[in-house]
């Protein structure tokens, strides 16, 4: 399965840098979230399907950068989250994007699928309390 990783060119790595020192924006009841951009739950889409993820009240790092309020995603795909501290497992169900990519473009065979976000430390380890997005069914045609 090839998946396309974005970081939208020097301005994506730019701002994956900067998020890094930047002070956190948090949601609305002052707690880190992490949430789909797109896709939305129900929509019925072609193979890839183009993953955005958004994050308030934490900063974008690569994996392996251990640095106070930051991580990465990690997108789950017809699976439930690992247990807050346990390693985020990498393979068809689990995708790491270890350097620091927000955005994706992702083969999924037809049929409906759970889309989940979590958001890892930098050794892939789920954060405790845990920090992931609600979960998403879309449908591949």
């Amino acid at each position: 399965m090839a998946i396309d990783l974005k970081l939208h060119g020097v301005a994506g790595i730019a701002l994956a840098l900067a998020s890094i020192a930047a002070a956190p924006v948090f949601a609305e009841d002052g707690k880190p979230k992490v949430y789909f951009i797109s896709p939305a739950s129900g929509d019925v889409l072609s193979s890839p399907v183009t993953i955005r993820m958004g994050l308030k009240g934490m900063g974008i790092a690569p994996a392996g950068v251990d640095k106070p309020h930051t991580g990465h995603f990690h997108l789950l795909i017809d699976t439930k989250a690992p247990a807050a501290g346990e390693i985020i497992p990498s393979n068809e169900h689990s995708i790491h994007f270890g350097g620091g990519q927000t955005e994706a473009s992702v083969p999924l065979p037809p049929g409906p699928h759970t889309l989940q976000i979590v958001l890892g430390t930098a050794s892939h380890a789920v954060f405790d309390p845990p920090l992931v997005s609600d979960p998403l069914t879309i449908t591949v045609k």
